[in-house]
């Protein structure tokens, strides 16, 4: 049974080391094919940086991009920069298109119509993805959109020294790899071999992240209108509506006369309910009076 156990350990070990290294050249060929890419030269106009289409031998580059300008529709322009990236093979991961109100009035123009006047400013918060070969393409067809430039900032990250760090990596994994097969199996070879394997999954999962990034550049995108538009919506005369119903004479006088009629209602019930306590009263009342009269007839008799 330990035998069967080992020599599936070894066999696992053997399949890990193997697919470690076919991993290592299929990140080593992308980067390859994207280095081959970036070799191509594209012609852009001179509003583009350099940073956009650099290349250098025996470097890698993660490319982004920040635009913030102003536009004359946020919409339109949101419309064409999707639709272009997606024409250069690239996708949009976010985009938050919203108007922002500055102030809002309404005025009334009869006793049933006003009209409400909303001043806002359109804005578009986006980010694009694109193949790296396409950025200084897409940043020119950006450009084309603009009405003013505030800001534009292009980065390119040099990650050559973390491809080897990795490639480094990945060849450390798997020698430990083979030094835990040759261990006896024992709870401590078990976890070991388990700790292995997890540091391997994550330093292929860095190494596809890079990967990614090398292949396809991140673009934030802001744009804004320059000025303010206008907004005039027909809506209800609120305010007329409101002083109409405020007050009925004729309905709150005959409520009034309901409500009257049932508070003395509730006067004669509450006394239906405390009649013991009148009859007590009267009693007490009668012999009150009696007494007092009898008093009366004595004094006046003494006299």
């Amino acid at each position: 049974m330990k035998t069967t156990y080992i020599k599936l350990c070894i066999a696992t070990a053997i399949f890990l080391g193997i697919y470690s290294c076919k991993k290592g050249e299929t990140i080593t060929s992308d980067y390859a094919l994207s280095t081959s890419t970036d070799s191509v030269s594209v012609n852009i106009s001179d509003s583009v940086s350099s940073v956009a289409t650099m290349t250098m031998k025996e470097k890698q580059f993660i490319k982004t991009a920040n635009v913030n300008m102003e536009v004359k529709d946020v919409y339109d322009a949101t419309i064409s920069i999707e639709k272009s990236v997606q024409e250069l093979g690239g996708f949009v991961t976010n985009s938050n298109l919203h108007s922002r109100v500055i102030s809002e009035e309404t005025y009334n123009t009869s006793d049933e119509n006003a009209t409400l006047v909303k001043k806002y400013q359109t804005e578009n918060s986006m980010q694009v993805r694109v193949p790296t070969e396409k950025l200084g393409e897409l940043l020119t067809l950006i450009n084309d959109k603009k009405l003013f430039l505030n800001s534009r900032i292009i980065s390119a990250e040099d990650v050559t020294s973390s491809i080897k760090y990795a490639e480094m990596e990945g060849k450390r994994i798997k020698k430990t790899g083979e030094n835990i097969s040759e261990l006896k199996t024992t709870k401590d070879k078990v976890k070991l071999s388990d700790q292995n394997m997890s540091e391997n999954n994550l330093q292929q999962l860095a190494n596809l992240d890079v990967t990614d990034h090398l292949k396809y550049s991140t673009v934030d995108i802001y744009i804004k209108e320059p000025k303010l538009r206008i907004a005039e919506i027909a809506v209800t005369n609120s305010t007329n509506i409101d002083n109409k119903y405020k007050f009925d004479f004729f309905y709150s006088a005959k409520n009034a006369f309901i409500e009257g009629y049932y508070l003395i209602q509730r006067l004669i019930i509450g006394l239906i309910v405390i009649w013991p306590l009148l009859i007590i009263g009267g009693v007490v009342f009668y012999f009150y009076r009696k007494n007092k009269s009898n008093k009366e007839i004595i004094k006046t008799s003494e006299k």
